[in-house]
């Protein structure tokens, strides 16, 4: 596993070049900017293995919208307000997010517990093959010092052109 720090001091060296690209994508997004991640997400997603990495789970909190908590709370038998006193915290926007990370349904082998029933930013997670997806540009760098996948991503990003 990379660890986040690591990433982080990976990501530093070229994170001029990565921001210089976005803000060069955000101005005049190509026609085929979707097309473009998603090709660019199939291949990093064919030689990176999430199970052997977990890092978004080990450390980041995901949202958690009501249709998420309903549906967890479901899953799990219990009361949706148990559910929020035991996992959740609101935070200074108002947005649910878990207590503490690790994620309490990741298990020791990186397998989460809850997976068919996780939340959506799970579901969704790295961001990196949306529709619109110069509206998720923002997440990229984020994202970078977290997922060995994303930081691959945004290494690609910064140094072709066309991404």
């Amino acid at each position: 596993m990379i660890s986040p720090d690591l990433l982080f001091y990976k990501f530093k060296p070229w994170k001029k070049a990565f921001i210089t690209a976005v803000q060069r994508i955000k101005s005049n997004p190509p026609k085929d900017l979707d097309q473009q991640f998603e090709r660019l997400h199939d291949t990093v997603f064919e030689k990176i293995d999430c199970l052997e990495c977990a890092n978004c789970c080990k450390t980041t909190s995901p949202m958690f919208f009501e249709k998420d908590i309903d549906r967890l709370s479901k899953a799990l038998g219990m009361k949706t307000s148990a559910f929020v006193s035991e996992y959740l915290v609101r935070d200074k926007d108002d947005i649910y997010g878990l207590k503490s990370t690790p994620c309490p349904f990741l298990s020791s082998d990186n397998y989460c517990s809850v997976y068919d029933d996780r939340p959506k930013a799970c579901r969704e997670y790295p961001h990196t093959n949306h529709r619109k997806m110069h509206t998720h540009l923002h997440l990229l760098e984020k994202n970078a010092i977290i997922c060995p996948a994303v930081y691959e991503i945004s290494q690609k990003i910064a140094k072709i052109e066309p991404i």
